[in-house]
């Protein structure tokens, strides 16, 4: 999908006439405080909003996806994604809410890898199991950068370009690695997130989101009831750590076969080795794909409200971890307590642990080469 965009703050303005002609039609952004970090500087949120009514925002402190507000099959507006109203807040301690995710999305078992001969020591910033592994990109990732923000209009969409210059050696990581995530919400309530990166040296990527989902809206209870749908055939079993084993299993027989339709909380307590190192679902499924661009590789359906969220991808696998370590102490915008399995996560990616299991899709970027991705979530109702 390519735009013809203009930044919405700079760029040349529409005549009065025009303007309020279009004004029911054309999406707009808005750009408030969003608070102060612990170092002075202020953060900002960006609300995009279309011509439906429906509104994604987003901070540059983190890429944080704040709120995502759309209609269910009445045609009532609910915020589906679970998060914070301040920065502070997300300072304070947040289990990835919305988050932008790098360098590397996921678990690198040991917070070590070998590229091109050396040994590269990243942060252990998870324990899982009790097995140290770097998470999320270590101990200061890209949720935790200040990136600098660009908004965007469209003829159907309005638009945030976040950039980032990840030094070399930050978080362990060589090269210097230059980023690019831009957010586009269009007219048909679809939220689509893309990818771009160069590096000056070899260095593992991969990059996503760490939105958390709930249909019936955030703080509105439990995800059990929520149907979801996963385009994927295999799995990758994890031991204790969750880390890969290495294998790419068929999930046909077994709690984790989403290729027909199934309630979240149908089968998670099902007796499970797996379901058990996990606490719940928290897994990686390799996608049913060929060739490349977006291919469907979710859908979430919420009985009560109607909502439907599709996700598409560019990506090889996706992580669908339902909540399990949500406890109620990390406390939301409406004022809930976010509970055991009140929200849902599905991250498109590259498989955990790629740059220490060869037989893995790669996710090494090299000088000359760019890193290009893209992910859609496409919202509606029946």
């Amino acid at each position: 999908m390519k735009h013809k965009y203009r930044n919405a703050f700079t760029g040349a303005l529409l005549s009065i006439t025009t303007a309020a002609s279009l004004a029911a039609a054309q999406p707009v952004i808005t750009m408030t405080s969003f608070g102060t970090l612990p170092d002075g500087r202020s953060a900002q949120l960006y609300t995009l909003a279309n011509s439906q009514g429906a509104k994604v925002s987003i901070t540059n402190y983190g890429g944080i996806v704040t709120h995502i507000i759309v209609p269910d099959r009445e045609g009532r507006m609910a915020d589906v994604a679970l998060g914070y109203d301040m920065v502070e807040k997300y300072v304070a301690g947040s289990p990835y809410f919305g988050a932008l995710i790098g360098r590397y999305g996921n678990r690198i078992a040991g917070g070590k890898f070998t590229l091109d001969g050396k040994t590269y020591t990243l942060p252990t910033n998870d324990v899982p199991g009790g097995v140290p592994c770097s998470l999320h990109g270590g101990k200061t990732g890209f949720d935790k950068v200040l990136w600098d923000a660009t908004p965007l209009l469209a003829s159907d969409a309005a638009g945030l370009k976040l950039r980032h210059l990840s030094k070399d050696g930050e978080e362990g990581y060589p090269g210097n690695l230059d980023v690019t995530v831009t957010y586009w919400f269009n007219n048909k309530n679809e939220l689509r997130i893309e990818y771009s990166a160069t590096t000056d040296k070899a260095t593992p990527v991969n990059l996503t989101n760490h939105s958390y989902f709930n249909l019936a809206g955030e703080g509105a209870g439990t995800i059990l009831d929520h149907i979801l749908t996963l385009n994927a055939s295999n799995y990758t079993p994890v031991d204790k750590g969750l880390i890969p084993t290495g294998k790419v299993t068929p999930v046909s027989g077994t709690p984790f076969d989403f290729t027909t339709p199934h309630a979240i909380g149908e089968r998670v307590n099902t007796v499970d080795e797996q379901l058990k190192f996990g606490g719940g679902y928290d897994h990686n499924f390799v996608l049913d794909r060929t060739g490349k661009g977006l291919v469907k590789a979710a859908e979430v359906y919420e009985p009560v409200s109607g909502r439907v969220m599709e996700i598409l991808t560019e990506e090889p696998a996706i992580q669908f971890y339902c909540g399990n370590f949500l406890d109620g102490t990390n406390v939301g915008k409406s004022n809930c307590p976010y509970t055991y399995r009140t929200g849902i996560a599905l991250e498109t990616q590259h498989s955990p642990d790629s740059p220490n299991q060869p037989a893995f899709p790669s996710t090494i970027l090299r000088p000359g080469q760019r890193y290009e991705t893209a992910t859609l979530y496409r919202f509606s109702a029946r």
